[in-house]
């Protein structure tokens, strides 16, 4: 177990840390070399990701604390030591709170709200508006705390020069289209009626420990992540959005079956399929064909049987895709349009 999940973190350090956050990229590899916490990292439950749940759960309890680690967290200082000298003082804290740790692992789950994926699905979503005509129902299966459903309220600037969206907004998304230019549709505000979100946990922002957590799941060097996230918080507690407790996948027909008939229906989620097996991620399909047998849908996803992010219209059980983006940053600071 330990060989597996010590190649875990070796490739987090490498696929996901490098060039992104040199300090969980330089524990990364000190872990993967130390037994003590690799045993420790065995107790986080499967089918969740390894360093991004044991990051974060120690990042969680280290904002209640004065423990000298937090110097090495740019996160909690603005001048923050090296990080090469930081994991004697990781692994005294780690294994000081071991069953803190232990309980976090059991109860927590990563659940990142990415708020700058907007970005790439504002796009979708005005085609789909402008293509049809009718407002948007939005149905976000893996909605955390339902960030991504206020997409429209959001202002947007592309490329640094395009900025589109909602212009009075307090929230600024920044991304890079490194592909064909964006459609024309992006120049206009789709209409949103409905908007719900379903998780197996959903997060109350009215929570504060719940909202800290989700700030816990933002990596140290981020700032920019987690101010998108506070000020997006502040929207979304003032819309209409409904979060189920829940399985999506048995539960989408049937929440499907109350959106009324004068909206058009479009679910989509990121970067949650992958956490799918792959019969329930076959279940899932079959179920959003049973939908469109009864009224035309759009999916919108990605990491489902690839990385890719997909847009597909449903219609008579039958899957068109309309529209397959090339490749995508995971957090969402450039995508490739086409």
């Amino acid at each position: 177990m330990n060989r597996n999940i010590r190649e875990i973190f070796r490739r987090f350090a490498k696929n996901e840390c490098e060039n992104s956050s040199e300090l969980y990229e330089t524990l990364s590899y000190e872990i993967s070399e130390d037994s003590d916490l690799l045993e420790l990292a065995c107790f986080i439950p499967e089918g969740q990701p390894i360093p991004n749940l044991f990051f974060a759960a120690v990042q969680y309890l280290l904002m209640d604390t004065q423990d000298d680690l937090k110097r090495y967290y740019v996160s909690f200082t603005e001048s923050p030591l090296p990080v090469q000298d930081a994991f004697p003082y990781f692994k005294k804290y780690v294994l000081s709170n071991e069953e803190e740790l232990k309980q976090l692992f059991r109860s927590k789950l990563v659940q990142t709200n990415e708020v700058r994926r907007c970005a790439y699905l504002y796009p979708m979503f005005t085609d789909i508006y402008e293509k049809h005509r009718m407002p948007l129902a939005l149905i976000e299966i893996g909605a955390s705390a339902g960030l991504q459903l206020g997409i429209e309220q959001y202002r947007y600037i592309y490329n640094d020069k395009l900025v589109v969206g909602n212009l009075n907004s307090s929230l600024t998304i920044h991304a890079q289209n490194r592909g064909k230019e964006l459609p024309r549709s992006i120049k206009e505000i789709p209409v949103v009626e409905t908007r719900i979100g379903v998780d197996l946990n959903p997060i109350d922002l009215q929570n504060k420990e719940e909202l800290k957590w989700l700030q816990a799941l933002i990596w140290p060097e981020h700032q920019e992540r987690k101010n998108l996230l506070n000020q997006s918080a502040s929207i979304i507690k003032n819309l209409d959005i409904q979060l189920i407790r829940g399985d999506a996948v048995e539960q989408i027909e049937e929440i499907c079956d109350q959106i009324p008939l004068n909206q058009l229906i479009v679910i989509f989620h990121t970067h949650v399929a992958n956490q799918l097996p792959m019969h329930l991620k076959d279940e899932l399909i079959e179920n959003l064909k049973r939908i469109s047998a009864k009224r035309s849908i759009y999916h919108c996803y990605n990491n489902m049987y690839d990385t890719l992010l997909h847009q597909d219209y449903m219609a008579d059980k039958i899957v068109h895709s309309k529209r397959v983006l090339g490749e995508t940053d995971g957090h969402a600071r450039w995508f490739t349009w086409q």
